[in-house]
């Protein structure tokens, strides 16, 4: 299934009043300036410390109310999770999440504030998806895929209306990608709102999964992932998802994690800025080279997570 731009206004409508309308901030003037003139999107200060309630509010709203009083399960690699659980904590549902292995203790905790109950199981967020499966086709409780929903791409995509609202001239935006949904769902509205724009998205050199995946000319499974990024590590994305940026994101860059670290501290210390190393992996493609924008190039970067593992 493909995502519209009308998916993506109804889902703005949708959501409109659970979740903040988060700030922009120039990059500049800063010790060490970025190249290009750069605004920074803080999605970082999203509720739960990311840009992920977007898609999981759209997709709980948009579930039948009977489906829904089952509850909610999902995978994820942190983030997602949070908005599921903290989605559900606000609607009453109970929640189950399933974590893999490699999440830090300090985001697990999180998900006690919020009442959802945690399973962590398998190495990778693809072997905690498996049994997420399972658990909804057991339990009865409705599944909303991190990446791969319809719905949560729409949700994700009312992000990319918000920040050309906020930065008109925009000329790139720079987006990080896990699975892909944050960077369907922007690109889809920003490529219809303003063709001309050029959408670049962001992979770890650890966990090239769509950049290998366009490639191939086809969705693949990575043999491993290396990152220490674990919100940006699916050894496999989603067809509707791959379909998505196919169509609509011109061009995918790599950054590796000291890169990524560099980032986050760089935001850090000349913003105040507490991002995470997928929060950073768009300002990483600029201050490597990743992505050269022109001396005068506007560019629009989303920080889509907050989190200390950059910084520590």
């Amino acid at each position: 299934m493909t995502v519209t731009l009308d998916d993506i206004r109804q889902a703005r409508t949708r959501i409109a009043g659970a979740l903040r309308h988060t700030p922009v901030v120039e990059a500049a003037p800063a010790r060490d300036p970025l190249p290009g003139r750069v605004a920074l999107k803080l999605e970082c200060l999203q509720v739960t410390g990311s840009f992920k309630p977007r898609g999981a509010t759209n997709a709980l709203r948009s579930l039948d109310p009977a489906a829904a009083a089952r509850g909610l399960t999902t995978a994820s690699g942190g983030n997602h999770g949070l908005a599921v659980a903290w989605a559900g904590w606000r609607a009453g549902l109970p929640t189950t999440i399933f974590l893999p292995q490699s999440v830090p203790a300090s985001k697990v905790a999180k998900f006690e504030q919020w009442g959802a109950t945690v399973r962590v199981t398998g190495s990778v967020w693809d072997e905690s998806n498996e049994a997420a499966l399972a658990h909804a086709a057991q339990s009865g409780q409705a599944y909303i895929h991190p990446f791969g929903d319809p719905r949560v791409m729409a949700g994700q995509g009312t992000l990319g209306l918000e920040l050309l609202e906020q930065v008109p001239d925009a000329e790139t935006l720079l987006v990080a990608i896990g699975g892909g949904g944050l960077i369907a769902g922007v690109a889809t509205a920003a490529k219809a709102v303003r063709p001309g724009i050029r959408v670049v998205g962001v992979e770890p050199v650890g966990a090239p999964t769509l950049r290998e995946s366009r490639l191939a000319g086809r969705l693949v499974t990575l043999p491993a992932i290396t990152t220490e990024a674990g919100t940006l590590a699916p050894r496999r994305s989603a067809e509707a998802t791959f379909a998505a940026i196919e169509a609509h994101v011109d061009d995918i860059v790599l950054v590796d994690d000291p890169a990524m670290r560099t980032a986050a501290r760089w935001l850090w210390n000349e913003h105040a800025i507490a991002a995470e190393m997928s929060g950073a992996a768009a300002v990483a493609a600029l201050m490597t080279g990743a992505y050269r924008p022109r001396a005068d190039e506007r560019v629009a970067i989303i920080v889509c997570g907050a989190g200390t593992d950059g910084i520590a």
